[in-house]
């Protein structure tokens, strides 16, 4: 039933897809879909804002319209569906596409490749997959380890990735953007929680989509509190390190 409430609204013009705001929306109302955030059903959205402080170019604002009222129970569905669908990407080991099977790697040694003139050499990297959502949680790679969280695009941005990011590290790569955030948040908060980590390095480019990347680990870490440093590292479009900071 329609009732006149507060909802969610997007200026579509002032959104730059950035995904700053789906990790902030606790029922998962937000998503962003073809390069814009998107409120996927009125039902979902319980107009209390959450999501209002994280968006950059204030794309977003509570209006009063008429809307399907909001129901908690279609939340709890909807997230439980999600959840469902994030465990059926990960492909166990041994079975399945060859491209998501687990596999550690006999990686170059940091020393090895800071002595080689290309990086057509050899790599650092030491394990496969290296995409966020095909790396499950139990993935045994992840022990004691240290962790490098990269967005795809700092790979060919970056020329020195391989030497002085990748080599000792255990990578996990993806898009804020493109994929599904909340996805993300689930993977780390489990690997934070269940798996003992080194450190993490988080490796983003200076554009605001990839920011969201950040925000996403931090609430991961929030909620398990693991005890490991943290180091972030921005990326400028030119290749250059704009920044770094530890927390």
């Amino acid at each position: 039933m329609k009732v006149k409430r507060n909802i969610i609204q997007i200026d579509e013009e002032l959104c730059n897809g950035c995904g700053l705001c789906v990790p902030d929306c606790a029922e998962g109302s937000l998503q962003i879909i073809d390069g814009k955030a998107r409120l996927v059903a009125d039902k979902l959205c319980d107009g209390l804002g959450a999501c209002l402080g994280s968006c950059p170019t204030g794309a977003l604002k509570i209006i009063e319209r008429e809307a399907d009222e909001f129901d908690e129970e279609a939340v709890h569905q909807f997230l439980a569906d999600k959840e469902k669908e994030s465990a059926k990407v990960v492909v166990p080991h041994g079975t399945g596409c060859p491209s998501a099977r687990l596999q550690t790697l006999r990686p170059m040694t940091p020393c090895q490749m800071a002595n080689i003139p290309s990086a057509q050499a050899g790599s650092a990297l030491s394990h496969w997959p290296v995409q966020i959502r095909l790396i499950p949680p139990t993935a045994p790679f992840l022990d004691n380890c240290d962790l490098l969280v990269a967005a795809d695009c700092t790979a060919v941005a970056y020329a020195g990735l391989q030497k002085d990011f990748l080599a000792g590290r255990v990578v996990m790569m993806g898009c804020p953007k493109f994929d599904d955030q909340q996805l993300y948040v689930d993977r780390f908060t489990e690997i934070f929680r269940t798996r003992k980590l080194n450190s993490v390095t988080i490796l983003i480019m200076e554009v605001p989509c990839c920011h969201s990347m950040l925000q996403i680990v931090k609430k991961a870490w929030d909620t398990a509190k693991p005890d490991c440093p943290v180091r972030q590292v921005v990326i400028s479009t030119r290749g250059e390190i704009k920044g770094e900071a530890t927390w």
